[in-house]
């Protein structure tokens, strides 16, 4: 093989990807038919595990409170001190809608190493629907998302549908490089697992789970050991046998200012709990990674110019993928605003892909735990 020739071999695998995500993206939101309504509608409880303030909390659980659903709906917040600084916001939440069925269960019990599960446990016996829905405590969603979400049930072989999420307000570069990987890996993986193996895996976001799949997986419980309880929810449930939907009516991560040593920890928690969930997938996806395959043809490139030439290839259509996804389908505002950064959330990604090599020990809202085969944590103390 001619040496001008090696560069553009070995941007090749990160420059498929890039079309293949694209074309994943795009026959996924062209053909994405929601089944109609139901005239009933069924019930739902939404499960809230909290801890401490986030951005906007207020904001965050009114947006639950303000949905066009036709159906009954409760909300349940669950936390494990009297002290958390985010009850007197539950509590004015409370106070501000009185005609809507709102609940904050306090309780401390432990369940697992994982605390926010022992919070969904704890909440459970509370829950009088039959649709669960567990979100995240910075997600907002718009006033069509319970609709959007509960009209996938209408398909009774359907056990949980998940929700893609995006962030379309950051503060800063590093709150920037974080919404970016949803935008630009997050999405793509989704689009493109889903098409080659359907979707077995929950998005933490938004999980609403059908309580009969999720007592034949031994509910909340059978995930209070693990870190990543989102994959295991949705991968148990798919290996029980129910079908997993996944939902294009996005919610909103909304982020606080954060500093990018925080987002960095963050990142390679992240990383490290795929690495231990999807062990194959994880280490395959290597080979889809822009920056080692940009530095690799610059550094194999018999000449400056035919190695430029190779980087200018990839990141032309990179970018052009990204501001696409971003504009059209996720449509975060992101792109191209911070398309600047994209090259640096590059390296960022492959960085903390390889670093999740090198430690099963993780962060989580203040406490450290280690990683152990299939997922499951322990507390360091």
């Amino acid at each position: 093989m001619p040496g001008y020739l090696f560069p553009f071999v070995v941007i090749l695998p990160s420059l498929a990807y890039s079309l293949i995500s694209l074309r994943c993206a795009v026959k996924y939101f062209k053909n994405h038919d929601l089944p109609t309504p139901s005239a009933s509608p069924p019930g739902v409880s939404i499960l809230k595990p909290v801890k401490g303030m986030d951005a906007d909390s207020y904001d965050n659980f009114a947006s639950f409170c303000t949905q066009q659903y036709a159906g009954k709906t409760q909300l349940i917040f669950a936390a494990a001190s009297p002290d958390d600084a985010i009850i007197p916001v539950i509590r004015q939440l409370m106070a501000d809608f009185t005609n809507h069925d709102i609940s904050l269960v306090v309780n401390p019990a432990l369940h697992g190493p994982n605390y926010k599960v022992s919070n969904l446990i704890n909440a459970f016996p509370h829950a009088r629907h039959d649709i669960i829905i567990v979100c995240d405590s910075d997600i907002s969603v718009t006033p069509d998302y319970l609709t959007s979400v509960i009209a996938h049930f209408r398909n009774p072989q359907v056990g949980l549908v998940t929700s893609l999420y995006r962030t379309s307000d950051v503060h800063g570069i590093a709150t920037a490089l974080e919404a970016l990987g949803f935008t630009s890996e997050m999405i793509p993986n989704v689009m493109v697992a889903r098409q080659l193996e359907g979707l077995t895996f929950a998005l933490g976001a938004s999980m609403a789970v059908r309580r009969e799949a999720l007592m034949n997986i031994g509910g909340f419980e059978s995930l209070a050991e693990y870190l990543a309880d989102d994959y295991q929810l949705g991968n148990k449930i798919h290996r029980a046998g129910w079908l997993l939907a996944l939902d294009n009516c996005f919610v909103e991560s909304v982020i606080k200012a954060e500093n990018l040593m925080t987002v960095l920890s963050r990142q390679l928690r992240w990383a490290r709990t795929m690495r231990v969930s999807r062990p194959g997938g994880y280490l395959a996806s290597g080979v889809t990674f822009p920056f080692p395959a940009a530095l690799l043809a610059t550094l194999l490139a018999p000449s400056p110019v035919i190695g430029i030439a190779a980087v200018a290839l990839l990141y032309t259509v990179r970018l052009s993928v990204c501001t696409l996804l971003s504009r059209r389908f996720v449509r975060d505002g992101l792109l191209p605003r911070w398309l600047w950064l994209l090259p640096l959330r590059d390296m960022l990604a492959f960085f903390t892909w390889a670093l999740s090599f090198l430690g099963n020990r993780v962060d989580w809202r203040g406490s450290r735990f280690v990683l152990k085969p299939g997922g499951k944590i322990e507390e360091l103390v």
